[in-house]
């Protein structure tokens, strides 16, 4: 894998279409009245309409909670020629629920056109939605994502694809291969690292990149939050119901589903870090971390802390929590030689020579994400996030070895791990799944 980072969102922003207009400032318009306005203009002049005259973009959704519901609504305020023609998951009633709070969106509401045709139950369900469309969001349970991002590059799709990417080195690696599949293909792959998108973010790493602290020697990122789905108790279980079904139910509470917390959530503060140190990984980290409240038959730790130590012995740390009635905070610390650089809720700045602060607009960072991903489609220079977001999902990973483990673990000891915990899905719901007990540090060894 390559360790040069790639360019940033805001990179792409500064070209110019072919009305003239800079896209860093349709981008930071605050309606989604103008922006529809801003694109519809834009697309009518331009010669790089997609598929050769045709304006429409098919997008399908794979996973329809919350999030991926959220993506979808995002991702058709984006483009006003994209229609929502697919959607996928494992349930029928995450399907319907979508569809309702999709058609109560006014703005888009009419760009909902998903028939019973294309309705899909089941495990496979990704394959035929990516079948059936142009634009691939991919937003089921982690530990699903590396076999359905292969499927959507090999079949030439555009894809926006939620964090992490993976829950495992085996799924890292077959990640990689697909974003090196997905350049030959020129493809845009889209990341759910969302911060990326976000102005006041862009901002601030903008100005530690340019020296405004010196040189940056630490970072510290946080977050400690309240459990996201708690797992219920083992006797609400339907009887005969399948080990994967129940899983699958409640896939945050497990580590090969949901990669863990630190994975699954606290990756973003991963992403920051990551960030602030170039995109360069880590050479090893350390972790202590383990559980306090009853896991009622998951197997994920509520708190792990992480060391991070670069080549050149700088340091960036984590602190990951998710337990009920305890300080909350999200929040990002940087040290350099010549000052410090805060994120919080109270704003972003540094402090140097001089003190900055952020004041500039804020447009919501799901939308900007996905107005980049359709502008980069519709200009044919699609976006693609692979690179970064590989090295985000692995320094998480490698931070829950660590605290699993107690071991210090190696960047390439992560990469090259041959730990598989996703298991191969090959008779539907009955498909035999291994159960892990929780990780003990000091006796569950580092594979």
């Amino acid at each position: 894998m390559s360790r040069d980072s790639n360019p940033t969102s805001a990179d792409h922003t500064q070209a110019r279409n072919d009305s003239g207009a800079n896209r860093r400032d349709f981008l930071k318009t605050g309606t989604a009245s103008v922006a529809a306005g801003s694109l519809l203009g834009t697309f009518a002049g331009s010669a790089g309409v997609y598929a050769a005259g045709d304006d429409i973009l098919k997008v399908g959704l794979v996973g329809c909670g919350g999030r991926g519901t959220g993506a979808a609504n995002n991702a058709l305020k984006a483009d006003p020629y994209a229609k929502l023609v697919a959607l996928g998951d494992v349930f029928p009633e995450k399907i319907e629920r979508s569809i309702r709070s999709l058609k109560a969106q006014k703005a888009i509401a009419d760009r909902v056109e998903v028939d019973e045709d294309h309705q899909f139950v089941g495990l496979d369900s990704y394959q035929k939605v990516i079948d059936s469309v142009d634009v691939v969001l991919l937003c089921t349970p982690p530990g699903f994502r590396p076999v359905q991002l292969r499927a959507a590059v090999d079949a030439g799709k555009h894809i926006f694809t939620e964090k992490p990417m993976a829950t495992d080195g085996p799924g890292v690696r077959s990640v990689i291969e697909s974003v090196r599949i997905a350049k030959e293909k020129n493809l845009a792959v889209v990341a759910g690292f969302c911060w990326r998108y976000d102005s006041a973010k862009q901002a601030f790493f903008e100005r530690l990149h340019n020296g405004d602290i010196g040189q940056i020697q630490s970072a510290y990122g946080t977050y400690l939050t309240s459990p996201v789905k708690p797992m219920p108790p083992s006797d609400t279980r339907p009887e005969g119901m399948s080990d994967l079904e129940w899983m699958v139910r409640n896939w945050y509470n497990f580590t090969w589903l949901s990669g863990d917390g630190l994975v699954e959530q606290a990756c973003h503060t991963v992403d920051w870090v990551a960030w602030a140190f170039g995109d360069k990984p880590p050479a090893s980290c350390t972790a202590v971390g383990g559980r306090q409240i009853p896991a009622e038959g998951g197997n994920i730790f509520d708190h792990i802390e992480v060391n991070y130590l670069w080549e050149d012995g700088r340091r960036g740390f984590l602190a990951q929590r998710q337990i009920p009635g305890c300080h909350n905070e999200n929040n990002f610390y940087v040290h350099g030689t010549g000052g410090q650089g805060t994120m919080t809720r109270r704003g972003t700045e540094t402090v140097g020579e001089e003190r900055w602060r952020y004041k500039g607009p804020t447009p919501n960072m799901y939308d900007v994400e996905h107005q980049e991903l359709f502008l980069s489609i519709r200009d044919g220079k699609p976006i693609n996030d692979g690179d970064r977001m590989v090295n985000s999902t692995l320094m998480a990973i490698m931070g829950r070895m660590a605290g699993y483990t107690g071991k210090e673990v190696t960047w390439e000891q992560a990469l090259n791990s041959q730990d598989e915990l996703v298991p191969e899905i090959t008779a539907g719901w009955e498909t035999p799944v291994e159960f892990r007990p929780m990780a003990r540090p000091g006796l569950t060894p580092l594979v």
